[in-house]
């Protein structure tokens, strides 16, 4: 069933029934407790997509991999990046995949991506709360493009953590008007984040720095509660 399944894949959209692909589907379930099965379904999977098949078929595929797939598929997923019939599903599927092959893919097609196909590959960074792309995404929040430095900013908020809140408080202070609330946002975030891993000193700064009247009631309102977190977390 594997095998004809795999023949049908060749010509599969969106409106073929999924008892065509019976057999992939089925492997699927299977390859969880089955390494040999799981290796051997990856590998049919990577090679469709260097074929001459549909963008359904490859996006079908693409969601095949965010469940088998492994580092070894980050190659060809990662050469869908700059598609824009199937990159959201690579990126979904990048994602998926643990390990750094998976991160550095993501990382490297940036350079070579504009508009929305940019913007999605920051988000996947930031949904894989990839720490190792606080450099690169701090790069981003002046970019010329505000989409793209608003999702820099939205991934680096994600992430979370001392390195990202960092980053973001050197943004803060170089920046004025409708930026403001965005980074003040990524800022609390941070602190929360900060605060759940136990971080309680380095959240505290965070809420600390806006408590003050400068700020709008809401953010201090934030501020105040998230201080008081603190303090619960210190009895």
């Amino acid at each position: 069933m594997l095998d004809q399944a795999f023949v049908a894949l060749q010509k599969f959209n969106w409106g073929t029934s999924l008892n065509e692909v019976a057999g992939i589907e089925d492997a699927v379930v299977t390859a969880h407790t089955d390494a040999d099965l799981r290796k051997d379904l990856e590998q049919r999977l990577i090679a469709v997509l260097s074929t001459d098949v549909s963008a359904d078929a490859k996006g079908y595929v693409c969601r095949k991999l965010a469940i088998v797939g492994s580092p070894a598929a980050v190659p060809a997923l990662g050469g869908l990046l700059t598609q824009e019939d199937n990159a959201h599903l690579a990126r979904q599927a990048l994602e998926r995949i643990p390990g750094p092959e998976a991160a550095a893919a993501l990382k490297d097609a940036l350079p070579r991506l504009s508009g929305k196909l940019k913007i999605g590959v920051i988000g996947s960074l930031g949904a894989r709360r990839e720490a190792g792309a606080i450099g690169t995404l701090a790069g981003l929040l002046g970019d010329s493009d505000r989409a793209v430095a608003r999702a820099a900013t939205l991934a680096l908020a994600a992430i979370g953590g001392a390195e990202a809140a960092q980053v973001l408080t050197g943004a803060l202070r170089a920046s004025t008007g409708d930026k403001l609330p965005l980074i003040i946002d990524a800022l609390l975030s941070c602190a929360e984040s900060l605060l759940a891993n136990h971080k309680r000193t380095e959240a505290a700064a965070i809420y600390k720095s806006f408590c003050g009247d400068e700020h709008p009631r809401l953010v201090r309102l934030a501020a105040n509660r998230g201080l008081l977190a603190c303090n619960s977390q210190q009895t």
